[in-house]
């Protein structure tokens, strides 16, 4: 019997300036053989210095950083790490945090206080470029929907996209996924797919993290 694929590891930077906090993450993922701890800072400074230099696959990022705020920092670590997701991790459960964050090009926002099991698949699903937000971020961004979305019908994201790509592109910002979205509409995962690209189309958008942005300005209009 043929052995099976070897995958590849997942490369980590972890940005807090907790040294204790850092070390609790980096034990964690050291039970997981597929992830591996590259490097540790502790301000967005040394974060961008070592994203160019070690080229990680996710970067997580705490909020509350001396001098730069993390919402600040996920700029400039796109651009030192081009091909790196980052992922905020926080205390902050500030909307205007989480909105900044994925403006700034962020692929998921958590809380400390997400469990492991959660934290562990959040990395897993920013690394294949899927938008991540905590179940506990996710009433949030209804508010954001709920407060952008009063003009109804005549909002701005009403005009280009059906009222059914309205729903879905709202269930994107709360980070639902495709299987996700189908059971919540009770239509096929490949009809959530065709949707998604129709959505990408008509917003001129390039990404599901794109639509949420979108999203959490315009409001659903549904």
């Amino acid at each position: 019997m043929p052995n099976p694929p070897i995958l590849p590891e997942i490369r980590l930077l972890l940005v807090d300036d907790h040294a204790l906090f850092r070390r609790g993450l980096a034990a964690l993922f050291a039970e997981d053989p597929r992830l591996r701890v590259v490097g540790e800072a502790a301000d967005a400074g040394q974060a961008q210095r070592l994203a160019t230099q070690l080229a990680p696959d996710v970067v997580l990022l705490d909020n509350h950083l001396p001098g730069v705020r993390g919402v600040d920092a996920v700029a400039g670590l796109r651009q030192a790490a081009p091909g790196a997701r980052v992922l905020m991790l926080t205390v902050s459960e500030d909307a205007a945090d989480l909105g900044a964050a994925l403006r700034a090009g962020a692929s998921g926002y958590l809380l400390k206080t997400c469990e492991a099991s959660e934290l562990i698949a959040a990395v897993y699903r920013a690394q294949k470029g899927e938008l991540v937000i905590g179940a506990e971020m996710a009433p949030k961004v209804a508010e954001a929907f709920s407060a952008s979305s009063e003009g109804g019908e005549g909002s701005a994201m009403a005009g280009p996209l059906s009222p059914r790509e309205r729903q879905i592109a709202a269930a994107i910002a709360r980070g639902a996924s495709n299987k996700q979205i189908a059971r919540e509409f009770d239509i096929a995962e490949t009809t959530v797919k065709v949707h998604v690209q129709s959505i990408l189309r008509k917003l001129d958008l390039s990404s599901r993290v794109q639509i949420a942005v979108y999203a959490s300005g315009h409001g659903p209009g549904a």
